[in-house]
């Protein structure tokens, strides 16, 4: 049987108005009734109704966020990083896994609507989810542009795709390949197959894009990349994120391609699951732990100041090459 307010006061020996002020931080109360009630709520292992705090005004104290994958390198440590963030300043997250799903973003909206979060922080790949453009809520997005009004964190997308590419160039490639979506959407990451498309130009080389989605299935990534390898021989391969980069890897090793002798590869996000498990894989790093920190600080002020304005619309972090055995 649950245990209910009126417990609680009765094992503190008080009223349950007083019970409540002090779950409640309301108003005056000894330092000694304080603590006779929370021994009480501690042994009978009580929890406050958070939905009865907020309709008294209080803030819930519960974040949504809402990313494409848990299962991704990168995304799981962003969502480590910015949960434990949230939880250091007394907040806890709701965590939905949006996929590829526009439906399922939408209902998982509809849920962090009825569970009165205070804010989300959004990741998602899916395009068109208008609620985000309607919501009163503090919302910050994370390398998506969801509206005008919603501020975008990332990191420097361009400057890491010149940093992949100069690199492969010094390492003597002359035929490289852009492995990624071609499909523009608006968003920060478009800014990767620009920064290719724009230093192969300048440097008078022939653009090659090789393109695969996020969402493709790792089979499909595969006969894609297989299909390039062989057909295309490029020396240099320049891949959007990590995973893809050691799937050139491994179909380099199937046929018999030799890295880095004949093929060089760098790959995008430096996660550091694939700095410890792949430490062969030369990557742009992205400052997961710094971008996570000004995510939570930009939605905590609007959650402070519902009206403020930003100064900035995009906030580009700065990325870094950690160049290892696959361009060496």
């Amino acid at each position: 049987m649950a245990v209910k307010l009126t417990d609680v006061a009765k094992k503190a020996g008080v009223s349950a108005t007083t019970v409540s002020r002090v779950i409640n931080n309301h108003g005056y109360l000894s330092e000694k009734t304080k603590q006779k009630v929370f021994t009480a709520m501690q042994e009978l292992n009580y929890q406050p109704n958070s939905l009865a705090r907020s309709l008294q005004g209080k803030k819930m104290k519960l974040i949504g966020v809402v990313f494409p994958s848990i299962t991704n390198p990168f995304f799981a440590e962003l969502i480590q990083n910015i949960e434990e963030q949230l939880f250091d300043q007394g907040y806890k997250i709701i965590l939905c896994n949006a996929g590829k799903n526009k439906q399922k973003e939408h209902e998982y909206i509809k849920m962090l609507i009825a569970n009165q979060v205070d804010g989300i922080i959004a990741g998602a790949h899916n395009l068109g989810i208008d609620e985000y453009q309607r919501l009163n809520l503090p919302i910050v997005s994370f390398d998506r542009k969801l509206s005008d009004n919603i501020p975008i964190v990332s990191c420097d997308n361009y400057q890491g795709m010149q940093l992949a590419v100069h690199d492969l160039l010094q390492a003597g490639c002359k035929n490289i390949y852009f492995l990624g979506n071609k499909i523009q959407k608006g968003n920060p990451t478009d800014e990767r197959l620009e920064a290719y498309c724009d230093t192969i130009k300048a440097l008078g080389l022939q653009e090659h894009i090789c393109s695969i989605s996020f969402s493709d299935s790792p089979l499909l990534k595969n006969m894609a990349i297989h299909k390039m390898l062989e057909e295309d021989r490029p020396d240099g391969v320049v891949a959007t994120d990590d995973l893809s980069a050691i799937l050139v890897l491994q179909e380099a090793h199937k046929l018999g391609i030799s890295v880095p002798d004949d093929l060089k590869v760098i790959g995008f996000d430096g996660t550091q699951e694939i700095q410890t498990y792949h430490s062969e894989l030369s990557t742009i790093e992205q400052p997961i732990s710094d971008m996570a920190t000004l995510l939570v600080k930009l939605l905590l002020q609007r959650i402070e100041n519902p009206k403020k304005v930003f100064e900035q619309k995009h906030y580009k972090l700065p990325v870094k090459l950690i160049k290892s055995q696959t361009t060496a």
